[in-house]
């Protein structure tokens, strides 16, 4: 028997498709297309997207200081015409001028305790396209956390 073109589309597709259902990306629920699922909160893209995100909110900021992550609480990773990751994220403003020409937040350390400390509950939202190199802040939400100034 001779397989077409078509054939052979239609097997890579139910194997692919079962490759995705046994994909669970270190929890107990299926990955369904389309649907957010859940991630772990140490995914290396996860924590590029944070990135990301943090620096829409600096760029948005009037704030004198940087921001940088500082405690990721939920993550999930939505397949769509790329990925899309939703993360609620705190961030912390740290020693770094934004007039400073350095804007590498790796090596900004956080305000200590006092006057400047300051920490952001955010809500990002980050659609990336691997295949075009593209990494893009779609939402974002900032509310001060209770306690800090």
């Amino acid at each position: 028997m001779e397989l077409t073109r078509d054939m052979l589309l239609v097997i890579f597709f139910f194997a692919g498709w079962n490759v995705l259902e046994s994909l669970t990306f270190g929890h107990t629920t299926r990955l369904i297309p389309g649907h957010p699922s859940n991630i772990s909160k140490n995914d290396t893209c996860l924590k590029k997207a944070v990135l990301a995100g943090t620096y829409a909110f600096n760029n948005q900021s009037n704030d004198l200081f940087l921001f940088k992550p500082s405690a990721i609480d939920a993550a999930q990773r939505q397949i769509i015409k790329g990925i899309r990751y939703i993360a609620d994220v705190e961030v912390t403003r740290t020693v770094c001028r934004k007039n400073e020409h350095d804007e590498d937040l790796v090596n900004c350390d956080f305000q200590p305790d006092g006057s400047l400390y300051q920490t952001f509950d955010c809500h990002f939202e980050v659609w990336v396209a691997p295949w075009l190199h593209l990494m893009k802040t779609t939402y974002f939400l900032c509310r001060p956390k209770t306690g800090t100034t």
